[in-house]
């Protein structure tokens, strides 16, 4: 076993750490406690009774030390206090009080105990125990409840949390995603206590199922971030894994209340001295926690409610409008498309968007029964319903009335039970199960939440103003988007969990288990539905003439015929081994094994096996990946500790792209489209007209069109097959790290990490052929197949890298700092942003359309230093003050200058817009400018209605820096990663990111 000695200071240190700090485990609801007591000599103390007492709920545990002196406990209760009783029959007895655990946190206790003749009873704080913390063998971010309840959190949400770290980038100008050294937030994993949160269909980039974090903030007792955990029951991921766990009753009835306002009047109104136009909006949120005991010492309860009744602001809008953004569009022109759409479509196209009122209501509810000494059970219910409005089309050069936007939710709710059992004082046991159902909305402002519902097909007006460049390109959209007109997803989730740990005599710990995920998922998704129009001019949309119409549909006529019924079952079963090589070397090494299991598969295409000599109905059936870890982790002295490891991770693969490759086969529906010089002048017979309207553009559908379809005579560019030889993606991670502590008690932590991705999923298109090569340099491809988007592996590796440096102190006098850098270069063959096959393919920039080359990926962000001070002080005498904040410098998001594949490609299958890279150029070789910002937040109590209640009242500010300065804290970005070549000013200025906001607001807790 290892010496306590060399444990004290470093460990007692890195306890009080944020970023890099514990050994914090993902996919857990728990925490441990472990260590060795031995006698004067150094001798183990064999026998000797460990008694811990979780003091809110009287919640009891004891274990009897081994022949090699050592104890292990599973399943407690995150939080506190314990108390720690070490009785024995041969020394004094010890008695440790306040030990607080994380969440995961595997807290060690290493004592020594005395001679009776000498001592009773010797009676200590967890202050002066020094290895509570200790032990961590891969990169990770631990934030507690003080960090929840004090960090500038105005949005409430994790991410305002995690951001702390410097390898975690939120994407705070668009989705508000998790970004993790530079990987997508698609292959990240969320779980509240033990439930997948994460978006298992891979429909959201901000990585939750729902529109915003599902859970209610002040439910959570902390947060943990593991990016390359190297502990067999990771699983699921390989980006990171985010891990909650939610409160618990106890003894004493115990809560909070809360409420907060926000409005345009508490928000920026000026951007580098440009006035800002944001509409008139007003928010509020307000919720409550309670928990309390339904039988003392047995049963406890605990609940968390939540609502916002918020608004969705939007950024653009035309010349001289005021908008964040004004896109090259007159105001002439705005009134001229309005007046035309009424008179002419008999559509009201809308107004400029500005804000619009969203609601997102959440309720959890905890049941904790500790059953008897050896055994615990714990159900969570969680519920979450909320909306966004939402554009669809955002680019630079879109701007869409507000007929176009759409909305969007989700209502979520899960369930869960956990049952801990501790059967001898050597094995102890975990089963879970649980189920979570999601029913997803998407629904255009002018439909009637039906799928095929709408009553107005998309309509969009291409203007060019300015023939020498693009830059004043503009496309203008209105009616229902056309990706909203048949869009319908539900989906539930049905999980396994078995987990056992064993404990040697000889200080081997086992841990073996077995794990299953259920997913089935029912998915309609069908654009052009209502039809979508194109018009290439304003006079030709004034005068309804030169249009393009597409039309999407069943070819039975039945839409629902469209929809992809499908599921899968995901299995998991690991074993590790945890040891002490030596007295100062912890060792943790295990190997997982995941495989698939599913019957569904597509229906066959025989024009697609004609075409390319193979089917279309490949599965994930039989998919497995064996993935080998190992953990380190080395006590150099009392100031210095060591940790590395190395293991293969798989995982985050949207569900989505395999939905594609069952709804798109070509056999039961796909898309027409037709050109047609007038519009009006009756050469067209217009069907399945909406009800209650004339027939026309817009409403009806041209009966050419309609009877192509009918006979199954239409094409679909958007063909998606899975390649028969297709493999898990995987990817490995290779850490190493240190942790010192210097005689003043600063903490300093540098990490390491080297990731090497292998076989990604990427898509290409099948049935091509390089017949040479362009004038210009480019590849020239010739159709001799069956054209289809085909989800498949990359044989390209893409190698990635992070160094990680922080630094935290905290002083008497009420000062708290953490600070840290992080340099990181991330790497993938494609960025796959998104959820339809035919965009994951199209934009990107790209040199040859079925290229496999390893390019600086969308999401990195090279250069990040963050900081998070904290003071607490005393305005008011006897009532405590506490100032936050949070700080950021980091270098811009990539992004590529491009070309358009139609001017310079051969053979362009379904190639639009500008995406392909000049010759000699790499993707994402260019860089938006540097982002600095500074959120802020002020907390005063104030006296309550009781002495041992407590009342306070704050403002938090996100980008204070922006409030000093106009000109400050702007975030500029290039929207979708690619930007016309010769574009003056590529980047945008994102709005929610960079206009300062404040929100006031009043907190009780009893």
């Amino acid at each position: 076993m290892y010496s306590s000695a060399k444990l004290s200071r470093v460990a007692a240190a890195v306890a009080l750490t944020v970023g890099l700090t514990t050994t914090a485990m993902a996919q857990v609801t728990s925490s441990d406690m472990n260590g060795q007591i031995v006698g004067p000599n150094g001798n183990p103390a064999v026998g000797t009774v460990v008694k811990v007492t979780h003091v809110p709920t009287g919640a009891v545990k004891s274990v009897t030390v081994n022949s090699a002196g050592t104890f292990n406990l599973r399943g407690l209760r995150v939080g506190g206090p314990y108390t720690v009783e070490i009785d024995s029959d041969e020394f004094a007895d010890q008695t440790i009080s306040d030990i607080y655990l994380e969440l995961g946190e595997a807290a060690t206790i290493q004592r020594t105990l005395e001679s009776a003749a000498d001592y009773e009873n010797i009676v200590v704080t967890a202050s002066q125990v020094g290895s509570l913390a200790f032990g961590q063998t891969g990169p990770s971010a631990n934030f507690d409840l003080a960090t929840l309840q004090q960090a500038p959190a105005i949005n409430r949400d994790i991410t305002d949390i995690v951001r702390i770290d410097p390898r975690i980038y939120v994407d705070e100008g668009g989705s508000g995603g998790i970004q993790c050294v530079g990987k997508s937030p698609r292959f990240n994993s969320l779980t509240v206590d033990g439930v997948r949160m994460n978006d298992l269909f891979g429909l959201n980039s901000n990585g939750y199922p729902t529109e915003r974090m599902p859970f209610s903030f002040d439910a959570i007792e902390g947060v943990s971030v593991e990016i390359a955990p190297f502990d067999v029951i990771y699983g699921g991921f390989s980006a990171c894994n985010i891990s909650a766990v939610s409160k618990t009753g106890t003894n004493e009835v115990h809560g909070s209340a809360f409420y907060d306002y926000g409005s345009d009047s508490l928000r920026g109104d000026s951007l580098e001295g440009d006035d800002i136009n944001l509409g008139s909006y007003t928010e509020k949120r307000y919720g409550f926690t309670v928990g309390a005991p339904l039988i003392k010492d047995k049963l406890f309860v605990f609940a968390a409610y939540e609502k916002l009744e918020g608004a969705n602001t939007f950024d653009r809008g035309a010349i001289g409008s005021g908008a964040i953004n004004e896109v090259a569009l007159t105001q002439a022109q705005l009134e001229q498309i309005q007046s035309v759409s009424q008179s002419l479509y008999n559509f009201d196209a809308g107004t400029t968007p500005l804000s619009m009122p969203n609601e997102d209501e959440k309720l959890l509810v905890k049941l904790d029964w500790n059953i008897n000494e050896n055994h615990r059970f714990a159900f969570t219910y969680n519920y979450n319903d909320g909306n966004n409005f939402s554009e669809s089309d955002g680019d630079a050069d879109e701007f869409e009335l507000s007929s176009h936007i759409y909305e969007r939710g989700a209502e979520l709710q899960s369930f869960v039970g956990v049952l801990y059992s501790d059967w001898t004082d050597k094995f102890s046991t975990e089963i879970r199960v649980s189920r979570t159902e999601l029913d997803n909305l998407q629904r255009s402002m002018y439909g009637d939440g039906t799928p095929g519902g709408n009553d107005f097909g998309e309509i969009k007006i291409e203007l060019g103003n300015d023939t020498d460049t693009s830059d004043d390109d503009l496309t203008v959209f209105l009616g229902s988007d056309d990706s909203r007109q048949a869009n319908d997803l539900d989906w539930e989730a049905l999980s396994l969990m078995f987990r056992g740990n064993y404990y040697f005599d000889n200080g081997h710990a086992l841990t073996f288990g077995y794990e299953s995920d259920k997913l089935d998922i029912y998915n309609l998704f069908v654009q052009h539905s209502e039809t979508s129009i194109t018009f290439e001019s304003l006079e030709d949309f004034t005068n309804g003439t030169n249009a393009e119409i597409e039309y999407g549909y069943a070819y039975s006529g039945e839409l629902l015929d469209r929809a992809a019924e499908w599921g899968y079952t995901s299995h998991s079963t690991y074993a590790q081994d945890e040891f002490y090589l030596t007295d100062d070397l912890k060792v943790v090494a295990g190997l997982r094994y995941d495989w698939i299991t599913t019957s569904d598969e597509p229906v066959g295409n025989a024009d697609f096996v004609a075409g390319n000599g193979y089917d279309n109905t490949a599965n994930l059936d039989g998919l497995s990946l064996l993935q080998p870890r190992v953990g380190l982790n080395y006590t150099v002295s009392d100031s210095t500790e060591l940790r590395g490891g190395v293991g293969l991770f798989s995982g985050g693969n949207p569900n989505v792209w395999m939905t594609n490759n069952y709804q798109n086969t070509n056999v039961i529906g796909g898309e027409v489209d037709g050109e047609y010089a007038d519009l009006f002048d009756g050469s067209i017979t217009w069907v399945n007209t909406e009800d209650g309207v004339t027939a026309g553009p817009g409403y009806s559908v041209p009966s050419d069109l309609d009877e192509e379809m009918s006979s199954g005579a239409g094409s679909n560019f958007e063909s998606n097959n899975l390649d028969p030889g297709f493999v898990m993606p995987r990817e490995w991670k290779i850490s190493a790290g240190m942790t010192h502590i210097n005689d003043e008690d600063y903490v300093f932590n540098l990490d390491f990490l080297l990731s090497v991705t292998q076989k990604q999923a990427m898509i290409k298109y099948v049935g091509l052929e390089r017949v040479g090569t362009t004038d210009e340099g480019y590849p020239d491809y010739d159709s001799v197949g069956y054209g289809s988007l085909e989800l498949t592996n990359s044989d390209e590796d893409s190698v990635s890298y992070s160094l990680t440096a922080t630094m935290n102190k905290s002083w008497d006098n009420g000062f708290t700092f953490t600070g840290g850098y992080n340099y990181s270069h991330a790497e993938d063959v494609q960025p796959m942003t998104s959820s339809v096959a035919f965009s994951n393919f199209q934009y990107r920039a790209f040199t040859d359309i079925n290229e496999e080359v390893s390019s600086v990926s969308d999401w990195n962000i090279e250069h990040r230093f963050t900081a998070d001070l904290r003071y607490t002080t005393e305005l008011i005498d006897g009532y405590s003050t506490i100032f936050s904040a949070y700080a950021v410098a980091q270098s811009g998001r990539p992004f590529s200058y491009t070309i358009s594949g139609n001017s310079v490609y051969g053979y362009t299958p379904y190639l639009e817009g500008n995406n392909v890279l000049p010759i000699g150029a790499e993707r994402n070789d260019e860089t938006s400018p540097w982002w600095f910002k500074m959120d802020i937040a002020v907390r005063q109590n104030i006296p309550a209605f009781r002495e041992d209640h407590s009342a306070q009242v704050y403002f938090v500010m996100n980008n204070f820096t922006n409030f000093i300065n106009d000109e400050w804290g702007i975030l500029e970005e290039v929207n979708f990663n690619t930007a016309a070549l010769g574009t003056s000013s590529p980047e945008s200025r994102q709005g929610d990111a960079s206009l300062w906001e404040m929100r006031v607001g009043i907190d009780y807790r009893f």
